[in-house]
């Protein structure tokens, strides 16, 4: 082969590479430009829309002369010509007192039985049977006064019966504070 044959191999083999790279960093570059001037467009808060005002009624009937396309209501109310309410005179309705909560009954206590407030935020489940698998049969709210009755035999669960349902389940233990009352 001849000098001119390789170097003209070489010289095609060049510009094919040469073109392609031309070729790629075109696409990029005119897709990173597009990206860019979307984000950009869509990154500018838009100005505060500018609604002009509706036209009065003596207005109306000479822009519907101008304008043809104009809508006019069907039925045309007479709000202008109502006398205005008067606002003063009107006394807004007292708020209603919430009620206080009732107070549990005094009950009387079984024997070695105490008042105690779940101290858990999220409430207590009730349950039929000292045992996280047994159904639930109710819940307590955080900070609600119970009776415990009395504690299972391992010390994990407590009987307790609520106030002011008289409603008798199991609640997990240490989830109480003893209460004078």
């Amino acid at each position: 082969m001849t000098k001119s044959i390789i170097l003209q191999r070489v010289s095609a083999t060049i510009q094919f590479i040469l073109g392609f790279l031309i070729g790629i960093s075109l696409i990029v570059g005119v897709s990173g430009g597009l990206v860019f001037a979307y984000y950009k467009k869509m990154s500018v808060t838009p100005s505060k829309p500018n609604f002009s005002t509706a036209p009065a009624p003596s207005e109306s009937a000479s822009a519907k002369t101008e304008d043809s396309s104009t809508i006019e209501p069907l039925e045309s109310s007479n709000i202008l010509e109502e006398e205005p309410a008067v606002v003063d005179e009107i006394e807004p309705e007292p708020e209603p007192e919430p009620e206080p909560e009732p107070e549990p009954e005094e009950v009387e206590l079984p024997p070695n039985a105490y008042y105690a407030k779940v101290t858990w935020p999220q409430g207590l489940s009730l349950r039929s049977e000292p045992d996280s698998n047994a159904g639930r049969i109710g819940g307590i709210g955080f900070e609600e006064t119970i009776m415990i009755l009395k504690d299972s035999a391992d010390g994990k669960w407590q009987r307790v019966k609520i106030p002011w349902s008289g409603q008798e389940g199991w609640v997990k233990a240490g989830n109480v504070e003893r209460t004078s009352y």
